[in-house]
Formats: structure tokens, C-alpha cells, sequence
């Protein structure tokens, strides 16, 4: 009973991290735009193409940083890895906090595109701690976590956008710096040492870490999914706000709330459907289902005219998050233990690359079919039909992959996962998951 206390004190450590950091980065949402036409003097449309580049920023280094990070991970233990990102991530929020010109904002961002590896951190300490056949369950947690950051995060930034545009990032600062401290005094490191390897920088760049990865064929295939997944993602978080700014005339508290009714139902799906729908069907047939409402939600989204055809679609986006964990759940159980950490690199690496080329796309898309208002050609919700159609091409790629590579009855490769080691002053050292827990 003791053990499977401390175990649950692991998983709860984590999450609360992930969800700390998650509601910092859903506060800044509904006030960026405000924020950038403060700055810039601009209409909503070159705001939008602003928010794209800054956002272009940040993954272009989480791009080349990720594999580095998580290779160190391999190397060092996930939770140094940690607490540099989140110190990383409170210097950004205060940048951006006292930002007299936008390239303030440019600045935070690098910086936070650097150290921007918590979450898949976070993952590779999830799969140190679970076993193989529960891992999407725990990843589900992980989605949950990520969700509710989207629920809180949102409705304060929304809130507090209303006593000014700068407010929410001195809160998200503050949050950050909170989730290092505990971090510092709670979480307990989850790689032993013995299970460490070398870091090799060879491997540890975003190509070095995809082809370290090839020996295993499926795990290729199954990132192509991820990045074409990730590059279709990027539709809701860069553009949504300018979306419903154009479309609806929302003020920021209609975008917070709008967003998390979102992550609520987004969260749902990941922690209660997720686990026990892929236990009882099998993981990739709950990724194709996650897969399939995304689709159908971006396409609807797009072809938005009222508020209420937005939130049927809203609803219709919140099942994709069972795609996530399902995939990640998959492509843990094909690489050894002592490489989860770079396997999430390397995942991180090719989202970030989506996440380079996704805002850049959906933002000067948004901008093209939105200059000029009234014509033949205007059409804000543009952008979400091509994330609906990038979608279809994820789908497709899973298929494929699921059925070349037997990939729901293909043992795992992963098997042991592992109890952390060195704890900070006051803890105990904590076993890893039961699979009974």
C-alpha cells in the first residue's frame, strides 16, 4: 500500500508540473493578439501574420534544441531537463511582460523555444515510471493535464486581459517560476543511473535523432503521422483567436472561455476514454477514431457561420484527443528503455517542425483570405480546411503503418519501467507504477 502511495505521489508530481505549465502558456492566448496591434498600430490581419512569425520562432529552436534536451535527459535524468525549461519559460513571460517593441516578444520567444522541452520531458519520465501496456493510459493523463492547463490557462488570461493586455503575462511568469520551485522541492528524478547512456552528439540534433531511430521502421512511419497531425494542430492555437476575432467579433473573455470548454472536453477524452477504449480495442483503432473527429471538426470550424455551428464543432474536436495518446502509446513499446528520452526528442523535434511550418501557413492563409473584407475571395476559416486536409494525410499514413506492421499485436521492446532514484530533501525514493495501481 506504501509503495503504491509513493508511486501515485510520482504520477501526481509530474502531472501537476505539466498542468502548471500549461495554464502559463494558455494565459497569454487571448491577449496576444490585443498585445500585438498595441504594439504595432496594426489591423487583426498583420497581427495574425506577426503572431505566426513569433510563433515560428519558438519552434524553429525547440526544432534544433529538443533532440539536444532530450538526449541529455538520456544522459543526466529527466528532471534537470525540467527545471531548466521552466526557468526558461518564466524569463520568457517576463520579456514578453515589460515588451515596449515586438521584437521583445521575438526574444522571449527564442528563449522559450530553447528551453521549451517540458513536455517532452515529461513524457519520457512517464515512460520511465509505467509499464509498456498502461502507457497510454498515463499518456491520456498527460493529454488530460495538457487540457486542463487549456481550460484554466484561457479563462484567466481572458479574465485578466480585461484590466490590460500585459497582466496575464506577469501571471504566467509567476506560474512558471511556482512550477520550478515545486519542481525543485517535490519531484523526484525517474532514470536510475544505471540506466543512463553516453550522449553522443551525433544523436543529438533532429536529424541525428531520426536516424538513430530507423532501426525501427514503424517508429518513422509513425512520426510522419505525429508531424502531419502536429502541422494541422497549429490551426486552433495560432489563428483561432484572430479567427473569432474577425468572424464573431469575440472580446478576449469570449476566447478564453471558447477555448476552455475546448480543453475541458479535450481533457476528458484523453483521461477517462482513452485508456479504457484502447484497452478494450486496441490502440490503433482509438487513434484512427481521434484521427477521423479531427477531421470532421477542423473542416466544420472552417465552414463556420454562427457561434453555435462553432461550438457543435468545438464538441466535435474534443474526441481527437484520443488520437495523441493512442499514437504515443504505440511508439513507446518500439524503442528500448534508455532511449525514450531521445525517441521524445525526436517527437518534439518533428512536432517543432510543424510547428515552424503550421502558424507561418495558417496565419499567412488567414491573412490572404481576410484582407479584404466583403470580396469574392474572403474566407477566414480557410486555414482550417487545410488542416482538416492535412489531417486526412495522417490518417492515411496510420492506416498503412497499422497494417504493415501488425502494430496492435507487435510485442513491446520496452519492457521495465523503473523506480526514481534520487529524490530531493524530504522525499522517499518511489517505486515505479504497479500495474495494478
Amino acid at each position: 500500500m506504501q509503495a503504491a502511495t509513493r508511486s501515485k505521489l510520482t504520477l501526481s508530481c509530474i502531472l501537476i508540473t505539466i498542468l502548471i505549465d500549461m495554464i502559463g502558456v494558455g494565459i497569454i492566448t487571448p491577449v496576444l493578439p490585443e498585445l500585438l496591434e498595441e504594439l504595432t498600430g496594426g489591423s487583426v490581419a498583420n497581427a495574425a501574420v506577426i503572431g505566426g512569425y513569433l510563433v515560428f520562432a519558438y519552434a524553429f529552436m525547440q526544432f534544433v534544441f529538443s533532440p539536444v534536451l532530450g538526449n541529455l535527459s538520456d544522459r543526466f535524468g529527466r528532471r534537470p531537463v525540467l527545471l531548466f525549461s521552466l526557468l526558461g519559460l518564466t524569463f520568457d513571460y517576463l520579456m514578453m511582460s515589460i515588451a515596449p517593441f515586438v521584437w521583445y516578444l521575438f526574444i522571449g520567444r527564442i528563449i522559450a523555444g530553447i528551453a521549451g522541452a517540458a513536455l517532452a520531458t515529461a513524457t519520457a519520465y512517464m515512460a520511465d515510471i509505467t509499464p509498456p501496456e498502461k502507457r497510454t493510459q498515463s499518456f491520456g493523463l498527460i493529454g488530460a493535464a495538457f487540457g486542463l492547463g487549456f481550460i484554466i490557462g484561457p479563462v484567466i488570461g481572458g479574465e485578466l486581459g480585461e484590466l490590460g493586455p500585459r497582466v496575464p503575462f506577469y501571471a504566467a511568469a509567476a506560474l512558471a517560476f511556482a512550477n520550478f520551485l515545486f519542481g525543485l522541492f517535490v519531484l523526484p528524478e525517474s532514470l536510475p543511473k544505471t540506466r543512463r547512456r553516453r550522449f553522443d552528439i551525433r544523436r543529438a540534433n533532429p536529424l541525428g535523432a531520426v536516424h538513430s531511430l530507423k532501426k525501427y521502421p514503424s517508429v518513422l512511419w509513425l512520426l510522419a503521422v505525429l508531424f502531419f497531425f502536429q502541422l494541422s494542430a497549429q490551426s486552433l492555437p495560432t489563428v483561432f483567436s484572430y479567427f473569432t476575432v474577425e468572424m464573431f467579433n469575440f472580446s478576449s473573455s469570449n476566447i478564453g472561455r471558447t477555448l476552455g470548454a475546448f480543453g475541458l472536453g479535450f481533457a476528458i477524452a484523453q483521461a477517462v476514454l482513452a485508456g479504457p477504449m484502447s484497452r478494450g480495442m486496441g490502440e490503433p483503432a482509438v487513434a484512427m477514431i481521434g484521427l477521423i473527429a479531427a477531421i470532421a471538426a477542423f473542416a466544420a470550424v472552417g465552414m463556420s457561420t454562427d457561434v453555435y455551428m462553432l461550438y457543435i464543432a468545438i464538441g466535435v474536436g474534443c474526441v481527437s484527443g484520443l488520437a495523441p495518446p493512442a499514437i504515443n502509446g504505440v511508439l513507446s513499446r518500439q524503442v528500448p528503455d534508455n532511449s525514450q528520452g531521445e525517441l521524445q526528442g525526436a517527437v518534439n523535434a518533428v512536432s517543432s517542425l510543424a510547428t515552424i511550418i503550421g502558424p507561418l501557413a495558417a496565419t499567412q492563409i488567414f491573412s490572404y483570405y481576410t484582407t479584404t473584407p466583403g470580396s469574392a475571395g474572403y474566407f477566414p476559416g480557410a486555414p482550417f480546411i487545410a488542416a482538416s486536409v492535412a489531417v486526412a494525410i495522417a490518417l492515411i499514413i496510420f492506416a498503412v503503418a497499422a497494417w504493415r506492421f501488425e502494430l496492435g499485436r507487435r510485442p513491446s521492446i520496452a519492457n521495465h519501467p523503473h523506480a526514481p532514484e534520487i529524490a530531493p530533501p524530504g522525499q522517499v525514493r518511489v517505486p515505479p507504477l504497479d500495474e495494478n495501481d
